[in-house]
């Protein structure tokens, strides 16, 4: 995976994605949407549960993703710090 896609502008001082905040982001969705998904369910709302367990699950994609992305740009800016 490359760091960010193809055809997009981008520079190494304006990137394409702010990934540390999209990290922060998707770290926050996993675990809000995990923690609220099991009092859901023990308050027989399941339709509500599946969908909080959804949401997380695309948090932790896009959490893969995002450290995907982030050890691209690391390979490619090797003498920068990395945040």
């Amino acid at each position: 995976m490359r760091a960010q896609p193809p055809g997009h502008e981008g520079t190494p001082e304006r990137p394409y994605s702010p990934l540390n905040l999209r990290l922060a982001l998707a770290a926050f969705g996993l675990v809000v949407s995990a923690a609220l998904a099991v009092p859901t369910f023990r308050a027989g709302h399941a339709a509500l549960g599946w969908a909080l367990v959804l949401l997380a699950l695309v948090a932790a994609v896009d959490l893969a993703v995002i450290q995907l992305r982030r050890r691209a740009r690391r390979r490619t800016r090797r003498d920068e710090h990395p945040l």
